[in-house]
């Protein structure tokens, strides 16, 4: 058995997070001891090692919490179930990467516009760029935050 320290040390990982995922239901320890500290087993931690490696390749909490329950019933889903979930996040992280792209096109474009001298920023091309003619990025989807980019050629 591991009280909340130990197992945070073993995973390097902080107490309060533990506890963030025992409040979200993610980690709940075995049992409590006489004096009431979390003891967790080593089916807890690997557990936790499954929920930590989750996290590492882009799964949310939600996601984990998902694929937590696909685990723990694997019997009553099929592999269909994990690769689209897996898929899923694929196309986010591609839809991301995207955005990214038209970001640093965007931010590229205002900087070759801009001489970088000790002149004045009176009339930066920069500045009116972003105050005028600008043109948000094509977004992958409708909550994304917009890019500018400049519309002169």
């Amino acid at each position: 058995m591991y009280r909340i320290g130990e197992l945070a040390k073993r995973y390097q990982v902080k107490a309060d997070t533990l506890r963030f995922y025992n409040k979200n239901g993610l980690l709940i320890p075995s049992s409590r001891s006489t004096s009431g500290y979390r003891l967790y087993t080593e089916h807890d931690a690997q557990r936790l090692s499954f929920i930590l490696r989750a996290k590492e390749v882009g799964f949310s909490l939600t996601d984990i919490a998902e694929l937590l329950s696909i685990e723990l019933e694997r019997d009553n889903w099929a592999c269909m179930d994990v690769k689209g979930l897996v898929d899923s996040k694929l196309k986010d992280i591609n839809n991301k990467i995207e955005e990214l792209k038209c970001f640093k096109n965007s931010l590229q474009q205002l900087s070759n516009s801009c001489c970088g001298g000790p002149e004045s920023a009176l009339h930066c091309s920069i500045l009116e760029a972003l105050e005028s003619n600008t043109k948000a990025c094509h977004k992958a989807h409708s909550h994304s935050r917009p890019v500018l980019r400049n519309n002169k050629k």
